[in-house]
Protein backbone atom coordinates (compact mmCIF):
# COMPACT_ATOMS: atom_id res chain seq x y z
CA UNK A 1 0.00 0.00 0.00
CA UNK A 2 1.13 3.49 -0.81
CA UNK A 3 1.40 6.08 1.89
CA UNK A 4 -0.72 9.13 1.43
CA UNK A 5 0.93 12.28 2.59
CA UNK A 6 -1.31 14.97 3.83
CA UNK A 7 0.06 18.48 3.63
CA UNK A 8 -1.61 20.77 6.05
CA UNK A 9 -1.80 24.37 5.03
CA UNK A 10 -1.11 26.66 7.93
CA UNK A 11 -3.72 29.40 8.15
CA UNK A 12 -2.79 32.85 9.36
CA UNK A 13 -4.27 34.07 12.56
CA UNK A 14 -7.37 36.21 11.86
CA UNK A 15 -5.92 39.20 13.71
CA UNK A 16 -2.60 39.00 11.86
CA UNK A 17 -4.43 38.65 8.56
CA UNK A 18 -6.53 41.73 9.39
CA UNK A 19 -3.42 43.83 10.05
CA UNK A 20 -1.73 42.61 6.87
CA UNK A 21 -4.76 43.55 4.78
CA UNK A 22 -5.10 46.89 6.54
CA UNK A 23 -1.46 47.72 5.86
CA UNK A 24 -1.87 46.79 2.20
CA UNK A 25 -4.93 49.04 1.87
CA UNK A 26 -3.19 51.96 3.60
CA UNK A 27 -0.39 51.77 1.03
CA UNK A 28 -2.98 52.41 -1.69
CA UNK A 29 -4.27 55.62 -0.07
CA UNK A 30 -3.48 58.91 -1.77
CA UNK A 31 -2.53 60.99 1.27
CA UNK A 32 -2.95 64.80 1.08
CA UNK A 33 0.05 67.08 1.32
CA UNK A 34 0.71 69.01 4.52
CA UNK A 35 -0.67 72.21 2.96
CA UNK A 36 -3.84 70.45 1.77
CA UNK A 37 -4.35 68.94 5.22
CA UNK A 38 -4.02 72.37 6.85
CA UNK A 39 -6.44 73.93 4.38
CA UNK A 40 -9.04 71.19 4.81
CA UNK A 41 -8.68 71.31 8.60
CA UNK A 42 -9.28 75.07 8.51
CA UNK A 43 -12.38 74.57 6.35
CA UNK A 44 -13.81 71.94 8.72
CA UNK A 45 -13.15 74.08 11.80
CA UNK A 46 -14.63 77.19 10.14
CA UNK A 47 -17.81 75.39 9.14
CA UNK A 48 -18.11 73.82 12.60
CA UNK A 49 -17.73 77.14 14.43
CA UNK A 50 -20.09 78.99 12.09
CA UNK A 51 -22.77 76.30 12.35
CA UNK A 52 -22.43 76.30 16.14
CA UNK A 53 -22.91 80.09 16.17
CA UNK A 54 -25.90 79.88 13.83
CA UNK A 55 -27.57 77.14 15.86
CA UNK A 56 -26.86 79.09 19.06
CA UNK A 57 -28.53 82.15 17.53
CA UNK A 58 -31.57 80.10 16.47
CA UNK A 59 -31.77 78.61 19.96
CA UNK A 60 -31.66 82.07 21.53
CA UNK A 61 -34.36 83.45 19.21
CA UNK A 62 -36.70 80.50 19.61
CA UNK A 63 -36.17 80.53 23.39
CA UNK A 64 -37.22 84.19 23.52
CA UNK A 65 -40.24 83.50 21.30
CA UNK A 66 -41.35 80.55 23.40
CA UNK A 67 -40.96 82.52 26.62
CA UNK A 68 -43.02 85.30 25.03
CA UNK A 69 -45.78 82.87 24.12
CA UNK A 70 -45.82 81.35 27.60
CA UNK A 71 -45.95 84.82 29.18
CA UNK A 72 -48.69 85.88 26.71
CA UNK A 73 -46.63 88.51 24.91
CA UNK A 74 -48.51 89.62 21.78
CA UNK A 75 -45.36 90.60 19.84
CA UNK A 76 -43.77 87.20 20.42
CA UNK A 77 -46.94 85.45 19.27
CA UNK A 78 -47.12 87.50 16.07
CA UNK A 79 -43.43 86.90 15.31
CA UNK A 80 -43.85 83.17 15.89
CA UNK A 81 -46.82 83.00 13.52
CA UNK A 82 -44.86 84.95 10.88
CA UNK A 83 -41.82 82.68 11.20
CA UNK A 84 -43.90 79.51 10.97
CA UNK A 85 -45.85 80.86 7.99
CA UNK A 86 -42.69 81.89 6.16
CA UNK A 87 -41.12 78.47 6.77
CA UNK A 88 -44.26 76.79 5.48
CA UNK A 89 -44.30 79.02 2.38
CA UNK A 90 -40.60 78.37 1.75
CA UNK A 91 -41.24 74.64 1.95
CA UNK A 92 -44.04 74.87 -0.60
CA UNK A 93 -41.95 77.02 -2.97
CA UNK A 94 -38.95 74.72 -2.73
CA UNK A 95 -41.05 71.61 -3.31
CA UNK A 96 -42.59 73.12 -6.47
CA UNK A 97 -39.18 73.92 -7.96
CA UNK A 98 -38.18 70.26 -7.96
Amino acid sequence: MAKIEVHRVKKDNAVINYFKETRAELRKVNWPSQQEARTLTFVVLSVTVSMAALLGLFDFVFDRLLNGIVNINLLAMVLTVLIVASMFAAGIILSRQE
